[in-house]
């Protein structure tokens, strides 16, 4: 049985079950970032211009995204998502750190290719989509950075970890749905990216690096307090475990939420 956010281990070996689950995360980590890092240099860089477009187009990214290869890798493209897996032991170490490689790699790329799309004019002014701070100080900044990520890891745990959600079907969509009211909320004040990679990507290919730092140790803080939160409120039951294997087999596997940590 595949839980989204929580990988099954496949019938290939290990390090080809790393590459294949890899691939996917650098896949939609790309996806994440051209569609909103691209939309941000279609509508151009003011501030509230195209705060609508650029969160339907980075939420609906997302969604489409977590739903279509969720199986598969769990549909992170987020490291502080992955963060969260790490630390609450829903995932080997090894296989974060891949993840995290592919992120970062799949945002870079994301990255060149709108450099080569879009006019000097238009990357220039807009830094390649890169997040900025605009109109608070950075100690807010790196609040906002870290609520918004904290709501969206939130409802990650929520939607594919615990047990008793019967909602799992419609995670992709409710993560799309987060990132877009989190991206409504934030966006002209820090960009609202709530993701290392997606900042990384347009700063290291524009090479602006002003803050940098709001946009790592915002995200992964507020990730992991949530993932850590959720866990221990909710997650760490002495609840029986589910049977969920074919009842005339007899098998009983753990529930999504309790599944065994690798």
């Amino acid at each position: 049985m595949r839980i989204p956010g929580i990988p099954a281990v496949g019938p290939l070996p290990p390090l080809a079950d790393t590459w294949r689950r890899s691939f996917v995360e650098l896949l939609g980590t790309f996806t994440l970032v051209f569609a909103g890092a691209g939309t941000i240099m279609s509508v151009g860089p003011q501030a509230d211009a195209g705060t609508l477009e650029v969160a339907l187009a980075t939420g609906l990214a997302v969604a489409v995204m977590v739903s279509a290869v969720g199986h598969i890798s769990g549909g992170h493209f987020n490291p502080a998502i992955t963060f969260g897996f790490m630390l609450t032991r829903r995932m080997s170490l090894l296989l974060g750190l891949a993840y995290w490689v592919a992120q970062m790699a799949g945002a870079v790329l994301a990255a060149l290719l709108l450099r080569w799309i879009f006019p000097e004019a238009t990357r220039n002014a807009t830094n390649l989509g890169a997040p900025a701070v605009r109109g608070i100080d950075i100690g807010p900044a790196l609040v906002v950075e870290a609520l918004l990520t904290f709501f969206l890891v939130w409802v990650v745990f929520a939607m594919v970890t615990d047990p008793r959600s019967t909602y799992t079907a419609i995670a992709g969509l409710a993560i799309g749905f987060v990132i877009v009211f989190d991206m409504l909320i934030g966006y002209s004040l820090t960009g609202a990216a709530m993701n290392p990679a997606r900042a990384f990507g347009p700063e290291l290919v524009s090479n602006t690096w002003s803050d940098f730092w709001i946009w790592y140790v915002g995200p992964l803080a507020g990730g992991a307090i949530a993932a850590l939160l959720y866990d221990e409120l909710y997650l760490r039951t002495k609840e029986p475990v589910v049977p969920v294997g074919p009842p005339e087999t007899g098998v009983e596997e753990p529930g999504p939420g309790l599944a065994a940590r690798d």
